[in-house]
Formats: structure tokens, C-alpha cells, sequence
């Protein structure tokens, strides 16, 4: 199997990191189709001394610094002190940092290739992100997920951040009825709830009511991150870590 090919395999799981960190489906997608678009026409720009996984994603980065990176150039805006402004100074090196190793699962040396720094450096801008977005993004939390433990799993992490728990639901009947009226900050949902129902369905009706980020929870993400449909912004994938849910729920409200 030839290097290029072997890169196939990690699309759909760039592409999750792609939307999470633009905030938009359209913006990650694009941003990546522009990244493969490099490689058909120049293949010396993937470096195939790395791992295939990480050479796709460094030269994800190699595009995104060159004209994605405008993107972010407005959260360097303003001077004032308040939440919005501390997170508009907040260097996007170090959101990147803490995606790459809390939500796609790199090591900090791995990280550290993709992003072209020192592996040391990469804890130190995890530190920084953690702290800024915990900081100042408090909201409500409504968790939609039919497994008890995994439920508490959540509902911890959410506390842990200091957020507040709007409430919780294992149908897409009892999301519907406590979510809307909740109106919360933040939703997150499970896929396949506990009487089948979809909590995809759940959450299209819950925004109808009341606008707000979602993340959804699955363990098959492949069967969401096709590139054919509109697509979940923010995905975790079942098991998850701590640190990814952390991870995806300060990006979230971050873009929010």
C-alpha cells in the first residue's frame, strides 16, 4: 500500500479535528479538502518520515498557517478584559495543542511534529487553553445519554469544569420534555438512546426551540464522518477520555 493510500484511513477523524477547530462543518471540510488538494498536486509536501496519521495532519497545518490561520486572526483583536476578549487573545497554537492530544489522542511528541514545536511546549499551551477556556465560559450542561454510568462519567467531568447540570435524559421523549424548558447552555448527546430512539432526531427538535452548541457522543464515528451529509461540528468517540470531553466542550462554547 503506497504512503498516500494509507492516509485514507484517517480522513474521516481529521476531518472531526478540521470542524472542531474552525467551529463549522463547511469551514473543517473545506480547509481539509485544501489539504488534500496539495498532496495530488505536489506529493513532496507529506512527509513520509512520519507516521501516516501524523504527516496528513501536519500538512493539514502547513495549509491551514498558510491560509486557514486568517481565520483566527480576529480572536487577536481588542484590548478590553472581559471573558470574550481573554478568549480572543487566546493564542490558537495553544487550542490546537489541546485538540491534537485531548480530543485526537496524539502524544505530546506527536502533537509537537504537527504543530513544528518542541514537545515541552505542547504541555505548556495545553496548560494555558485549559485555564483560559475554563475560566470563562461557564454555562448549563444538558446530557442526553440512556447509559447510567456513562452519564455520571459525564455529568463529573461537566462539574469538574465548573459548569451546572441543566438536566438529563435516556429518550428522546425526555429530552424533548426537560431540555426545551431548560433551555441549556450546552447539549450532550448520545446517538442510539435507550428505547432506540435517535438522539440526532432529539437535538434537531431541541434547536428548533432553543439555540445552543452540541456534541455528540458515539462508538462509531466513521458511520457520521462520511463528508456525504450535514455532519456533527463536535464529535467524541465512545470510550472516551476525560480530557477529550474537556477538550470538545470548551472548543464548543468557545465558537458559541
Amino acid at each position: 500500500m503506497s504512503f498516500v493510500n494509507e492516509l485514507g484511513p484517517h480522513l474521516p477523524f481529521l476531518r472531526r479535528y478540521a470542524r472542531a477547530l474552525t467551529g463549522s462543518q463547511n469551514s473543517g471540510d473545506a480547509h481539509v479538502r485544501a489539504a488534500l488538494e496539495t498532496a495530488v498536486a505536489d506529493r513532496s509536501v507529506l512527509d513520509t518520515s512520519l507516521a501516516p496519521r501524523v504527516a496528513l495532519y501536519r500538512l493539514f497545518h502547513i495549509v491551514w498557517n498558510s491560509a486557514g490561520a486568517r481565520l483566527d486572526a480576529a480572536n487577536d483583536e481588542g484590548n478590553g478584559s472581559g471573558p470574550e476578549d481573554r478568549l480572543r487573545r487566546l493564542p490558537p497554537i495553544s487550542r490546537q495543542a489541546l485538540l491534537l492530544t485531548s480530543m485526537e489522542n496524539f502524544s505530546a511528541d506527536e502533537a509537537g511534529q504537527i504543530l513544528g514545536v518542541d514537545a515541552g511546549e505542547i504541555e505548556s499551551l495545553n496548560a494555558k487553553a485549559r485555564e483560559e477556556i475554563d475560566a470563562v465560559l461557564k454555562t448549563n450542561v444538558f446530557i442526553i445519554e440512556d447509559e447510567p454510568i456513562i452519564a455520571a462519567d459525564l455529568r463529573r467531568i461537566v462539574e469538574s469544569l465548573g459548569h451546572d447540570i441543566a438536566g438529563q435524559a435516556r429518550t428522546k421523549t425526555e429530552a424533548l420534555e426537560r431540555a426545551i424548558p431548560a433551555k441549556p447552555g450546552l447539549v450532550l448527546a448520545d446517538i442510539q438512546l435507550a428505547d432506540n430512539s435517535s438522539g440526532i432526531d432529539a437535538v434537531h427538535e431541541i434547536l428548533k426551540s432553543h439555540t445552543c452548541p452540541v456534541i455528540f457522543i458515539t462508538a462509531f464515528p466513521e458511520r457520521l464522518l462520511t463528508g456525504e451529509r450535514p455532519e456533527p461540528t463536535y464529535l467524541i468517540t465512545k470510550p472516551f477520555m476525560p480530557d477529550a470531553v474537556k477538550a470538545a466542550i470548551g472548543q464548543a462554547l468557545f465558537f458559541a
